[in-house]
């Protein structure tokens, strides 16, 4: 019904107005006593001005004027394009600082370079951790700090330069020991920050592959069925004559997942390829890299575990199987916080 009527008032404009709807514009402009015994005359000034003629009072167009109205074939005929906005945003390439007049939108943003659409899912693993383990790591986790207990002001880790030497003055300080840069620091685990999985690397490293190329064709496929995303080649930086690598050759493949991917990836390696390891003890509690990145490896027969490689365990030469190494990256900024995170997973860990 809404549509009938809709087609009825698009038919009635292309009519052309008669005299008398023409001359009887408004209430105001009616005059006379027949029109005023027709009209009752309304009391409030307000409502004075206001049409007495509906529209629900139009005749039904005809069919004729039906097949008239046809806003699509005059959309086809239309040769030039309907003007558009002058001003067209297009975000920077390049971000040049928290200063610069001209930044960046969100990546949440549509027209942002890095908005990735999505997600379109749930992983299972993920919607449990939010619903159940965060709350519980948040309570594992949680510091008291009675009210009014001053800050403490962090220390400062970066040497000063010492001795007589003017030079020494509002100098930067020197750099840290050991590492070009400074470890991150452990944060106290709230409801703001509680560490998630971010991404996840899994990478093989095949030296047999410059005598036999098809050890990289499997090693890829592998991977390729794994994780769901294409690898990518990784070749040798220098010569190393004991394990037969050449510089700049191939010599093993990785990829990365990130999001939902990761967390789908994870529910598979702890639900059906872990518990299936015999004689796993777990991954060893030393792992880590001090940041909140835990990395371990799998052999050739446990990488066969993995679904996605055993519904077509006849397509790939048993042989060649590769072993993998993955590193999961979290964010947490400690080790004990990504191993904690990793334990309420499911990951085992042992000590020897």
């Amino acid at each position: 019904m809404a549509s009938l009527r809709g087609v009825s008032r698009s038919a009635r404009a292309l009519q052309p107005f008669s005299a008398q709807f023409a001359v009887r514009r408004c209430a105001s402009t009616q005059t006379g006593a027949g029109a005023a015994a027709a009209t009752p005359k309304s009391n409030i000034p307000d409502l004075a001005e206001l049409e007495t003629r509906s529209a629900l009072d139009a005749p039904i167009p005809s069919e004729e004027d039906k097949k008239e109205f046809r806003p699509w074939k005059r959309a086809a005929d239309r040769k030039a394009r309907l003007p558009s906005s002058r001003y067209q945003y297009h975000p920077p390439k390049y971000n040049r600082g928290p200063l610069h007049p001209i930044q960046s939108p969100p990546s949440s943003d549509p027209i942002a370079r890095d908005f990735v659409p999505g997600p379109f899912n749930m992983p299972r693993l993920k919607e449990t951790f939010r619903t159940v383990m965060a709350s519980d790591l948040m309570t594992l986790a949680y510091i008291h700090t009675p009210p009014g207990t001053p800050k403490k002001e962090p220390t400062e880790r970066l040497r000063a330069w010492e001795g007589d030497s003017p030079y020494f003055a509002n100098r930067a300080r020197r750099a840290p020991r050991g590492a070009p840069e400074l470890p991150i620091r452990e944060r106290d685990i709230s409801f703001r920050n509680i560490p998630e999985i971010k991404e996840i690397t899994v990478s093989t490293f095949v030296p047999l592959g410059l005598k036999n190329p098809d050890l990289l064709i499997v090693a890829r496929a592998v991977l390729l069925a794994m994780t769901g995303t294409m690898p990518e080649m990784t070749r040798s930086k220098n010569n190393v004559v004991q394990w037969q690598l050449q510089a700049n050759k191939p010599a093993g493949c990785k990829t990365t997942i990130y999001g939902n991917a990761a967390w789908e990836f994870m529910d598979r390696l702890i639900h059906l390829v872990l518990p299936r390891i015999k004689d796993w003890k777990g991954v060893p509690a030393s792992t880590g890299d001090g940041s909140g990145n835990v990395q371990f490896g799998l052999n050739p027969e446990d990488v066969q575990l993995f679904p996605e490689v055993e519904c077509n365990y006849d397509m790939y030469p048993a042989k060649m199987i590769p072993g993998c190494h993955i590193a999961i990256k979290t964010t947490a900024t400690s080790d004990r916080q990504a191993k904690l995170l990793l334990q309420s997973l499911g990951v085992p860990f042992y000590s020897n």
